[in-house]
């Protein structure tokens, strides 16, 4: 089985196709919008209703408040209507303001306006997703 090194646990894990998707998300919030890795989790637990759901990645604000949160498919997923209700299910509980989808292939990256996720056009710096709009 082919490993990869992922930063956030501190170990190796299994190169899945999503796994690869992964980790080049967080190289891109690390080097392209200076998310320092110590403000991002993967793999994160938690319950909404009757159910325990995982988010791929979360990003935390400096006062560890979840700022944004990165759902992960495989290349072959397309990111359809499900896929961004599956982001928006997690955000009932995380409230954060951004929401990011990837496959790899293609990224949809969206900012909270009032009380609407609105697409951006641009993966944002660190620094812009810290300000409050």
């Amino acid at each position: 089985m082919e490993l990869i090194w992922d930063p956030l646990r501190r170990k190796e894990v299994a190169a899945t196709p999503e796994e690869r998707v992964r980790q080049w998300f967080i190289m891109q919030l690390r080097d392209a919008s200076g998310v320092p890795e110590h403000m991002m989790m993967s793999e994160v637990g938690f319950r909404f209703g009757a159910k325990n759901w995982r988010a791929d990645i979360v990003v935390y604000d400096r006062a560890a408040a979840p700022l944004a949160v990165v759902e992960c498919k495989r290349p072959d997923v397309a990111l359809d209507a499900r896929v961004l209700e599956q982001a928006m299910r997690y955000n009932s509980v995380l409230g954060v303001r951004f929401l990011f989808v990837t496959n790899g292939k293609m990224t949809y990256l969206y900012r909270l306006e009032g009380e609407t996720f609105v697409p951006m056009d641009h993966l944002p710096s660190y620094e812009e997703m810290l300000c409050p709009r």
